[in-house]
């Protein structure tokens, strides 16, 4: 009976998440809404708008036809603003090229977070 009733709880149980992407995603949520999020985000806009928008048009230009289905990007911000471990989903070759321009850029020094050395962040991109 009690093999039957462990089996009947295993057979419905969730597996184990594996999609490391949509897990850092919600991480990087969790942490933009917390205590350190909105400052650090204006920081980041402040140095990340302009840049972000003219890579952004020419990877449309030089991807012409472009396609403009909406994308996130995640990445990890190391303590000397470096981006780390960058990655978009749907990975179309807009969101490619902007992962690539991300990339190579330099970003306000993070907080710290007491659970991480690196700071996650993610950007929704809707054309």
């Amino acid at each position: 009976m009690l093999t039957a009733l462990v089996l009947a709880l295993l057979a419905g149980a969730q597996p184990p998440s594996t999609d490391t992407f949509t897990t850092r995603v919600q991480r990087a949520k969790m942490v933009e809404a917390g205590p350190t999020g909105p400052a650090y985000q204006k920081q980041f806009w402040a140095k990340t708008g302009n840049p972000m928008t003219d890579a952004l048009k020419a990877c449309l230009a030089s991807n012409a036809p472009a396609d403009k289905s909406p994308f996130t990007l995640v990445a990890d911000i190391s303590p000397d603003g470096h981006p780390l471990h960058v990655d978009v989903r749907a990975p179309t070759a807009v969101a490619k090229c902007l992962a690539g321009q991300f990339s190579a850029w330099t970003f306000p020094i993070p907080p710290k977070l007491s659970d991480s050395v690196d700071y996650p962040i993610e950007i929704d991109v809707s054309l």
